[in-house]
């Protein structure tokens, strides 16, 4: 369970820093989007490539990606 959360991390990492918004996000937030990015990430695009602790890295950081975008966006229209 540790190393999940530690993989989840770096994704969340990952995505945060293609998507420029890891900065604003702290550790717990990248890896609650690292852990649910994978999700999204391997039911849209299955479980090819790589993986770790049960993760494919690259649909999970695709995934991840997304789940940063998509909250980063409703946070946005929030906060105006």
């Amino acid at each position: 369970m540790i190393w999940s959360l530690i993989v989840g991390a770096l994704i969340g990492v990952i995505a945060g820093a293609i998507t420029n918004k890891g900065k604003s996000m702290g550790w717990i937030a990248n890896i609650l989007a690292g852990l649910i990015g994978s999700a999204v990430g391997q039911s849209l695009l299955g479980t090819w490539g790589p993986s770790l602790a049960g993760m494919a890295l690259i649909p999970s950081i695709v995934g991840a990606i997304i789940v940063v975008a998509v909250v980063s966006f409703f946070l946005s229209k929030a906060n105006r």
